[in-house]
């Protein structure tokens, strides 16, 4: 089998265990191939958990799961120094925390306090951890997938833009359907890896990365992907209503972003080449959480989708 056909494999069989949410699935797939943590908003009992232990069982990785609370310390998150005794003498060795892992679930990440969070800053981005002045490099596959719950907001602490502007993607899940919801009940004994499927070796994610790093982009698709990111910046050029309902677009960071999944997407779809269509597919996941909205978007209820549909509707695109 190629490499995209066992990608392939591993969604349609993650797909077995959590029904009716093949979005948060698929971008699960591209955030790995794209290297990228992913920030998923919506209700409990969603799948949320279940999607991302059934990655990591499929996978062989080391999964953990942390989470989050007001009285956290950092060194819950990443580890500590520990003091044993060697004969005669007391000696340090660091102890690793549950973010070693290969693929983490930060559950409800918005109650982390700052020094929590800034402590996930830094795994993060730059894919380590410092403790006690000393610094440790976190494996070489890694994945956060952070949670937070929309609707309660006593004892949570909103996430800084620097933090926010560090996840690839943001993807907002809703309920099932009544035909899924039923399918559901019906699996629902299954537990995960029960099955005896095929385990997917991590090598098999290094090789595919490579091949999407070989998906062309056309000069005209990076035009469009920059417009697209510019628009939410100086929306005053493309509509006076963007201009009334933006006040800070995305960075740099989500142009690149965009480009990145842009060419995941084409590449679980055979592509050679990114599309506009690849482009529109992931523009929201990459941009929601890059766009901050006035009062006044927020007093007539545009939501920052309908923002970046109506950016996608008016920037144009030669191909």
């Amino acid at each position: 089998m190629t490499n995209l056909e066992q990608i392939q494999q591993l969604k349609k069989e993650m797909s077995n265990y959590i029904i009716g949410q093949d979005e948060i699935i698929e971008r699960l797939i591209i955030g790995i191939l794209c290297n990228g943590n992913l920030l998923v908003e919506g209700l409990p009992g969603l799948g949320k958990t279940r999607a991302i232990r059934a990655m990591a069982s499929l996978m062989e990785a080391d999964f953990s799961r942390i989470q989050f609370t007001p009285d956290m310390l950092p060194s819950d998150v990443t580890g500590a120094q520990m003091m044993y005794k060697d004969g005669e003498d007391y000696r340090f060795r660091f102890e690793e925390g549950p973010i070693f892992g290969n693929i983490i679930l930060a559950d409800e990440i918005n109650r982390a306090p700052a020094k929590v969070q800034s402590a996930m800053l830094e795994a993060m981005e730059e894919r380590q951890v410092t403790v006690a002045g000393k610094t440790y490099p976190l494996p070489k596959l890694f994945l956060v997938m952070a949670t937070q719950n929309p609707i309660e907001q006593e004892g949570t602490y909103p996430l800084p833009e620097a933090q926010m502007d560090r996840f690839m993607m943001m993807i907002e899940i809703g309920y099932l359907d009544k035909k899924s919801e039923i399918e559901m009940i019906n699996i629902s004994h299954n537990k995960i890896g029960s099955l005896g499927l095929d385990k997917f070796d991590e090598n098999l994610i290094f090789a595919s990365r490579e091949e999407v790093a070989g998906v062309s982009v056309s000069e005209a698709i990076r035009q469009y992907v920059v417009d697209i990111v510019f628009s939410t910046r100086y929306p005053d050029k493309l509509d006076k209503d963007l201009a009334a309902w933006i006040v800070i677009g995305a960075s740099p960071r989500g142009t690149l972003a965009l480009i990145e999944t842009s060419r995941s997407h084409a590449w679980l779809r055979g592509q050679k080449a990114v599309t506009p269509d690849d482009v529109k597919a992931v523009a929201h996941d990459v941009l929601r959480h890059r766009i901050t909205t006035s009062y006044a978007a927020q007093a007539q209820k545009v939501g920052k989708d309908q923002i970046i549909d109506r950016i996608i509707e008016l920037v144009a695109v030669s191909v």
